[in-house]
This record gives C-alpha cells, structure tokens and sequence, in this order.
C-alpha cells in the first residue's frame, strides 16, 4: 500500500529545476530542519542562493565539478543543493577523512571547487555542526559524466570504489520512498542518526524528508541521552534512522523514558541482530523496521513494520533475482566510474556479493551475509555470519568481527576479563569444533567505517591487535 493523496505514484521528472521544485517548494514559515535550531524553507532557500553565488564567483557552472568536504551542517545542505542547482556534479567526501585521504581522493576526483570548513572540529560524538565553510577554486577539470552525485563507497572490505549516480537516478530513489508504506508521512519528523553524505542519510533522511514535508532533526550528539531529548524535543510522530550500531546503543538503556510520539526506527545496513531486536523492542515498544541498500542503489527492499524479519520485500519499481546463492539487482547501467571490478555489473544485472535467496512464491528477498563470508573449512561449509552472530550474543561481548584467511579468526571487543576468558568455553558449546575461530583476539575497540559498518579487512582489523600475525 502506497502512501496516497500526497504522492502521485507516478516517477517524478528530473527537470533543471528539479532542486527547487522537489526539495525546496513549500511555504516559507515551514520548519523542514533541525540543526540545533529550527531552520525553515525561506532560510534554507535563502541559504542556497547564498552559496551558489559564491560559487559561481568561483567559476562553477553547469557541467562543472566541486567536492564537498563537510561534516553534517546546515552549511552542508546548502552548498549541496546549491552546487545541483547550478547544475554541477558534486563529489562528496566524509569529513572524517585524514588530509592525507582526503588529498588522495582530490587527486583522483579533480574537482574544479573544493568547499571545506574552517578551523577544527570539536569531539564529542557529535551529530551536526556549527561551522564556517570556506570554497576555494582549484585546477581541476570539468566533469566526465552526467551524473549529480559521486561518492566514495565505505571500503569495509578493501579499497573504495567511485560510485555515481544522475539527478534522475536520485528523484526516482526519492519517488520510490513516497510508495513505500510505513514512511513517515507529511508533518511528521525523522530523528537522523546516519551520515547525510552517505546514502541513508542522504536521500531516506535528508533528500527524501525534504520532498515529503518531514522534519529532518539532528541530534546534538550521538548519545542516547542526546537521542532521546531530539525525539521528546517535539510532538509529531517520529521515527529513528539509523544503522544496527545506533540500535544497539539504544538498547543498551535498560530503562528509557515513556516517548508515545516514537513511533518507529528504522535501520539500513546489516542485519540487527536477533537478541539486540527483542531487547530494543521490549524497551521502547515500538517497531524496529529493517531495511536494505546500497550507494550504487539506493533502498533496494524494506521491512518497515518488522514482519519478515529477517526477510524484505523489494521496493516499488526494485526487480531483484537470485543467482547461484547471490542478489542481483536490475540496473540499467553501471553505477561505477573509472577503474572497477567488471564482474560488478553484467548485462544491466548488478551483483551485490550478498548472499541471498528470492521466494519465488511471495517475492520476499533475505539477505544471507556477504558472499565471501561463505568459506570451506576441511572441506565443510561454514557461514561466517553464522558465528559472527554466535559469538557477539555472548555475554560480554560488546561488538565482533570474524575473517577467514585459510582459517577462521575473530576479533571481539570484551571489557570484563572473566567474560573473555570465558568466550572459548561458550562457543564449543554453541559451534560445532570445524566452525569455531581458530585465533581469537580480544581489543579494545574495533575499526568501523564512516557509516558505522564494521570493517572486514584484516590488514585494518590488526590495527585493532598488534599482537595479530600479519
């Protein structure tokens, strides 16, 4: 069922004016952003226009090309659209990025404006920013290709790869959340716990909120406390975006305060474990909806009411099939610019390296784990997922990762020395002798990606433990 009397149903067109007349129409006095404060649609316009004349003092126009290296703010959102406006291509780069990452990325990408933020940012676990954004022309070169948007892909299990999409590819994205029911809906706020310069963020909170008449709030940080005063904060129905790490650190308050206007979270990514759903879901008793996506996509299927768990159905206009055990997703062209894997895309099919399977019978599409996760161990097939899951329900453990690399090895944040001395014991209880980690490294911290995803990559993962061999 489709949310109708405010979405056509029919694909909106990605005019030269498509910035204006998707994101940014609506009455004046209409608040449509919370960075802190209240921000409504004459001052993100105003804020717009702004920046779009400083960069076209810079020399951007139409078929140009700019990076942003911004962190979330209402600075942001306005050199964003103000660049799509112009009709540039926008290249977005994580503010988190070292400078010497962020120089190697420059160098590849060649934009010919680069808008960063003055100063340094405070720490914090901050969701959004306060800050002086500062555009400066470089000598770059005009964009190759059509498309609005260039992204760098998270890298949680080698190096990134340049992703592109046109402005049309992102309308019909923004048009497909419209017909999916269990959306928030016009007057309605969404609480954004993702990264506005990746694509959960950026087009389910940020693009897709806009269109739709939803308030998009920002925490101040990303704490619970700090979530939970964004969502007492205001009365409409709300709901929660966000990845499994936000839900697990939701679900970590054993006594969260009564919120009857929290009506939903919704989480992109991986798959929350089972025990942190229940735990998250008898807390806060509301629905814990999934959802499933790439940067190359977009939401692909969705479980917005949790009742297929672990299974999802494709989106509106999504066709998805199955091939020898992986998830292959109709695309009619390729999503990657420049060097890249050519088995990604094949013959307007795009490979997903996910495990999965496709009901014939209801459409329902689950998602497996990733295809290289699925290794042979003397001979007998084991699921990392499988004792990835195993392992982190544990008592103690707070987070794990385990790799293959001709034998099993896991990774496992534990505080309490007893529960890590503990673990070996708990897994010959619970996998049979060929499925458990041949090593098992107990750290301090694992390394995430800039979208919270759990990196996979060993060489990263030793960083973690430099008592791991090479």
């Amino acid at each position: 069922m489709s949310n109708t009397g405010w979405a056509t149903g029919a694909p909106l067109a990605a005019t030269p004016d498509w910035v204006d007349e998707l994101l940014l129409a609506g009455d004046d006095r209409d608040v449509c952003l919370h960075f802190g404060s209240p921000v409504d649609r004459a001052a993100l316009r105003h804020a717009v226009a702004d920046r779009a004349d400083t960069l076209r003092r810079l020399g951007l126009t139409r078929g140009g090309s700019i990076a942003l290296r911004l962190p979330p703010s209402l600075a942001y959102v306005a050199n964003l659209l103000a660049a799509w406006r112009i009709g540039a291509q926008v290249a977005l780069l994580d503010h988190r990025l070292t400078a010497y990452e962020t120089d190697r990325a420059l160098d590849r990408l060649q934009p010919q404006v680069v808008v960063s933020f003055s100063g340094t940012l405070p720490g914090g676990l901050r969701a959004f920013y306060e800050v002086t954004d500062v555009a400066e022309a470089r000598d770059g070169r005009p964009a190759e290709t059509g498309h609005a948007v260039v992204q760098l892909s998270s890298g949680s299990t080698g190096p990134s790869k340049v992703i592109a999409r046109t402005a049309e590819q992102l309308v019909a994205e923004v048009d497909r959340y419209t017909r999916i029911d269990g959306v928030p809906l016009p007057g309605e706020r969404v609480v954004l716990l993702a990264s506005v310069v990746h694509v959960l963020g950026l087009v389910g909170g940020l693009l897709y909120c806009l269109h739709a008449g939803v308030e998009l709030v920002l925490p101040e940080r990303l704490t619970v406390d700090a979530i939970l005063r964004a969502v007492e904060a205001g009365d409409a129905p709300t709901t929660l975006l966000g990845v499994p790490f936000h839900t697990e650190l939701l679900a970590s308050n054993p006594n969260p305060p009564k919120l009857p206007q929290l009506k939903r979270m919704t989480t992109g990514g991986e798959l929350v474990r089972a025990e942190v759903a229940q735990r998250f879901t008898e807390r806060y008793g509301i629905v814990l909806g999934n959802m499933y996506g790439m940067t190359e996509v977009g939401v692909i299927a969705t479980d917005l009411f949790g009742e297929h768990r672990p299974s999802l159905m494709p989106a509106p206009g999504i066709t998805v099939r199955e091939s020898d055990g992986e998830l292959l997703i109709a695309t009619p062209e390729s999503p990657y610019v420049g060097l890249s894997d050519p088995t990604r895309w094949v013959d307007g099919w795009l490979h997903t390296k996910d495990a999965g399977r496709v009901d014939p019978a209801t459409g329902l599409m689950t998602v497996l784990g990733r295809l290289d996760s699925q290794v042979s161990v003397g001979g007998l097939k084991v699921d990392l997922t499988e004792v990835e899951h195993t392992l982190a329900a544990l008592p103690g453990v707070e987070s794990a990762v385990v790799v293959y690399d001709g034998g099993i090895e896991a990774f496992a944040v534990v505080p309490d020395p007893d529960a890590a001395a503990a673990l070996e014991g708990e897994l010959a209880i619970r996998l049979a002798p060929y499925k458990r980690p041949r090593v098992l490294h107990i750290v301090e911290q694992l390394p995430r990606t800039a979208t919270g995803k759990l990196v996979r990559d060993r060489a990263v993962l030793r960083t973690a433990d430099p008592t791991a061999a090479p």
